[in-house]
């Protein structure tokens, strides 16, 4: 084998087919001399190339990991940013772990898989050991990681308490050194550092969408926003918060120093073996600073838009909208209705080489890939009016604007649409419908409107119920009543109930209740003559416009949702007619 492979010849290990020395030099982190030292270097000392090029200080372990992965094909990960999976690590041991250089990342039961950060992921030796080790049923999932951040990482993560209660009793019996808050050294022998970090791994667990960190009078308050709800976690001594408060702002890269003003960051870890980022928002209260901390996991943002579980008539009326080639389709809906995450399957279903597609966010939630994200809030004198007119000169087919709020704005983005381009945005309105008077309001013109809005979608989330405990019955008359049924009809719904599976709540997830809204050539002329709400309405409905309520009541005779969750989101007395 050549010596410029990342790994010696020894029996079990696979051999990748590329060399680590033109790799490195093809990526520009190396020159071809710097190689060759190395390679004669190996030939005095022997050891990887990879290992020889760190201690001669050409590369960092840090380049080095990327680069092998680049090289082997495989996902590499940065430990210093990590928080392993409490559970995965007590599948293996330490002493396992030192003796096979490995550290365990994440479990997943369902599938029955365990990542491993290794630093050689070809070792079919050491995957086999750990495997007879644990489990022989269990899926070894390989992922690269440098040597010395898997050592320290072994330090950091064995010995030390992990779990939220465990860590509090370990508090309740110690002091607290808040010098190691802010120290690079060995802060994980600080507990309240791993406090900190429990609970961003416990939120992402949970599938929280928020955490908020509020201060009362004589305690902390820890609620989690699960399935849109918010519910209370925990209680803490207000003893611990100062020390929460360091932590939360050296992780957020905020200014410990400031605590009578907002303030903004953003923490990126990786969680369960997968990048999460929270961002992060300060407040100053009467009894302290309040933080909330909006979960933004990346494998959860992006939704293939036939992932999203839309009715296969609005998918269908959705697909067709956006071929069209330009003018405007609005998403509307309240705060946390799902409108980001519906933007983002829009244009990563429109997403090809041959489009140009660029975006103004306020903030940039999910970096993708073939798309030129701008955020609003980094750049110097732009907001969303200026930074839709910067972009028309950036030639885009397809602009997607983070939110129309004023007059200015909304000028801008029906410029970019009367121009031949494709324009996606948000609007805060309480139906699809109700975006023309909300359009009208802002200062939009109706005749500017009529012939540049290809569609209007309007969304809410409901929590699914949960598949293990709901309980069937017949429905009652004043359900039926609501439903839009006659008295005397039968139909079985479905009450939520509560179990272990679903903490309680009776549901698990959630789903969305969609109408989707095509403006014709009809409508464009009742929208040029300012028609009244229900004159648009009763139009809409000879297309066959469904409202939110007829999708909501379609979700609960399948099964998916429950009355009471349906009318808890959604007006179902506009149907009562």
């Amino acid at each position: 084998m050549s010596s410029q492979q990342t790994s010696n010849s020894t029996q079990g290990t696979v051999q990748p087919k590329k060399r680590l020395g033109e790799q490195l030099v093809e990526m520009g982190l190396v020159t071809a001399d710097q190689v060759s030292i190395a390679i004669t270097e190996q030939k005095k000392s022997g050891g990887p190339l990879g290992k020889v090029m760190v201690r001669l200080g050409f590369v960092t372990d840090a380049i080095l990991r990327d680069a092998l992965g680049a090289v082997l094909g495989k996902d590499s990960i940065d430990l210093t940013n990590a928080v392993p999976d409490e559970e995965a690590l007590k599948m293996v041991s330490r002493d396992i772990a030192t003796r096979f250089t490995v550290i365990p990342v994440n479990y997943d039961p369902s599938s029955h898989q365990l990542q491993l950060a290794m630093s050689d992921v070809y070792n079919l030796v050491t995957i086999d050991r750990i495997r007879a080790v644990v489990s022989s049923n269990l899926e070894i999932v390989p992922i690269l990681a440098s040597e010395s951040e898997i050592m320290t990482a072994i330090d950091q993560f064995y010995g030390y308490e992990l779990s939220v209660d465990g860590i509090l009793k370990e508090i309740e019996t110690g002091e607290v050194d808040y010098a190691s808050l802010e120290a690079g050294g060995d802060e994980y022998s600080q507990p309240l550092v791993r406090l900190v970090d429990a609970m961003l791994a416990d939120a992402v667990k949970r599938g929280a969408s928020d955490l908020h960190f509020e201060p009362e009078e004589g305690f902390l308050r820890l609620r989690y926003r699960i399935d849109g709800v918010l519910r209370q976690i925990r209680s803490l001594h207000k003893d611990y918060w100062s020390a929460i408060v360091v932590r939360l702002k050296v992780l957020s890269g905020m200014n410990i120093a400031e605590t009578r003003a907002p303030q903004d960051g953003r923490i990126s870890l990786k969680v369960r073996g997968r990048p999460v980022d929270f961002r992060v928002s300060s407040q100053p209260t009467t009894h302290g600073e309040n933080f909330v901390l909006r979960v933004l996991d990346r494998t959860k943002g992006i939704v293939p838009i036939e992932d999203l579980d839309l009715y296969e008539e609005n998918l269908q009326t959705l697909k067709i909208m956006m071929a069209r080639p330009e003018g405007i389709i609005l998403v509307t809906g309240p705060t946390g209705s799902g409108k980001t995450t519906m933007l983002y399957s829009m244009i990563n279903y429109r997403k090809s080489i041959d489009v140009n597609i660029m975006t103004l966010e306020d903030p940039v939630e999910y970096p993708m890939d073939l798309i030129r994200q701008t955020d609003v809030n980094q750049v110097a004198r732009m907001d969303f009016a200026s930074g839709i007119r910067s972009l028309l000169r950036q030639d885009p087919d397809i602009i997607l604007v983070g939110e129309v709020r004023d007059e200015d704005t909304a000028e801008m983005a029906f410029r970019a649409a009367m121009t031949g381009h494709q324009v996606f945005t948000t609007l805060h309105t309480n139906s699809a419908l109700g975006a023309i008077p909300r359009l009208l309001d802002i200062g939009v013109m109706p005749d500017i409107m009529a012939g540049n809005i290809i569609g209007i979608v309007g969304q809410r989330l409901i929590r699914k119920l949960c598949q293990k405990c709901k309980k069937k019955r017949n429905a009652e008359e004043i359900e039926l009543f609501l439903l839009g049924l006659k008295a005397t009809e039968e139909i079985q719904i479905f009450d939520a109930i509560g179990c272990s599976h679903c903490d309680n709540t009776g549901y698990k997830g959630r789903i969305s209740v969609i109408e989707v809204l095509k403006v014709d050539n009809y409508m464009d002329d009742l929208i040029a003559d300012k028609a009244n709400l229900s004159k648009l309405k009763m139009a809409a409905k000879k297309n066959g416009f469904r409202t939110l309520a007829d999708d909501g009541i379609r979700r609960i005779k399948i099964g998916e949702t429950s009355l009471d969750e349906l009318s808890r989101v959604v007006d179902l007395t506009e149907n009562l007619h």
